[in-house]
């Protein structure tokens, strides 16, 4: 049994490493242990609760700013790595612990594998600081795993060898089949449905953001029979304008952020997606509900090549105007709607889990062959 090490931290990364946890844990060739690094707090108990994952270890947090968590989390992960011969670390995305992981592994001459590894923007400040730490990963990484051809691409073009890249799929998409057949989800309303909407990333954030809201504004003025579901992120300079310009139209539902079981209610009950979320760029056409991009670039191309989703940037007038397109046109809705979902298909974790026991047992026989 190989001993592997999965490192999480945030909500983003439990939710795409825990499908291949419980993958692997199935396998019979390995033995997954779980670790949080405590970057998350609540949103994480609870994302971990719901998929059924009681973590091995759990690092204790030292200290609120970025600075003071990576340098605890730093020592921690250190000790973590000198107690067992680990045959793997297991890292995802583009966070703090994904970097801090990665480095941990690395210095320890413990392979590292990258879950979703080879998204990029070429923009060190769009999104930040998750472009420049994808791109730092990629670089002590041993297996990348890239959830599409174009990001094996971008990986192979920065002289990675090729015989260490493996296109498998999203792991977000199994993890969406996963909670769907354990949690029974299924679509609860008739009719158009509701928009859905989420905007936070810190490049959106002042004069943006406020051109956001009153385009949604704009629309809910113009169709007050459609629903808009608006869950709002915490921090003061998000919710304050949503707050001030959204808070008093009738049909615009302003919530706090949703756990992760109702966001896919609330994707699979949706009629159209508005969002600056990376994730549910991915999320929303395993759903086939068709997604416009609050962003003008975006790390996951392959969603607008495939048609179930438009960039649309975060001007008022582009805004309305791609929506109001949809709400007229039912054959461009139809065309986005049934486009599929070009980030997975729900057996990237199985495909993940194959190579790295084919590798791991070749790497094996070369040590003991030497």
């Amino acid at each position: 049994m190989q001993d592997i090490l999965i490192i999480s931290g945030t909500r983003p990364e439990i939710i795409k490493l825990a499908p291949l946890y419980h993958c692997l844990l199935a396998s019979g060739w390995a033995q997954p242990h779980w670790l949080h690094t405590g970057q998350h707090g609540e949103m994480a108990r609870q994302m971990l609760a719901c998929f059924d994952i009681v973590p091995d270890v759990s690092l204790e947090r030292g200290g609120d700013a970025l600075c003071e968590f990576s340098t605890c989390c730093r020592s921690l992960l250190d000790q973590v790595m000198l107690r067992t011969s680990w045959s793997l670390a297991v890292v995802q995305g583009d966070t703090e612990s994904t970097f801090i992981g990665a480095l941990c592994g690395f210095y320890h001459r413990v392979p590292v594998a990258h879950i979703e590894a080879g998204l990029r923007t070429y923009d060190l400040e769009r999104p930040f600081p998750e472009e420049g730490v994808r791109q730092m990963v990629s670089r002590i990484a041993r297996f990348h795993f890239a959830p599409t051809e174009r990001a094996a691409m971008a990986l192979r073009k920065e002289a990675i060898a090729p015989e260490h890249i493996s296109v498998t799929g999203n792991t977000v998409i199994d993890a969406q089949h996963w909670v769907v057949r354990r949690h029974h989800i299924k679509r609860r309303v008739e009719g158009r449905g509701h928009l859905l909407v989420t905007a936070h990333r810190r490049e959106n954030w002042g004069s943006d953001l406020r051109e956001i809201c009153y385009a949604i504004a704009d629309v809910a003025h113009r169709h007050p029979d459609l629903q808009v579901m608006f869950p709002v992120h915490l921090n003061p300079v998000v919710s304050q304008p949503v707050h001030a310009i959204l808070g008093e139209l009738a049909n615009v539902h302003l919530s706090p952020p949703l756990d992760y079981l109702d966001m896919q209610q609330a994707l699979i009950d949706a009629w159209l997606v508005l969002t600056d979320s990376g994730g549910l760029q991915e999320e929303a056409p395993t759903f086939g509900v068709p997604l416009l991009v609050l962003r003008t670039e975006t790390e996951r191309p392959e969603a607008i090549e495939a048609g179930c989703a438009r960039l649309v940037g975060t001007r008022r007038a582009s805004i309305v105007n791609q929506i109001e397109a949809l709400w007229s046109d039912a054959d461009a809705y139809q065309s986005m709607a049934r486009a599929g979902n070009p980030f997975g298909d729900g057996k990237a974790c199985v495909r993940v889990s194959n190579l790295l026991k084919d590798a791991l047992a070749g790497e094996e026989r070369q040590r003991e062959a030497s």
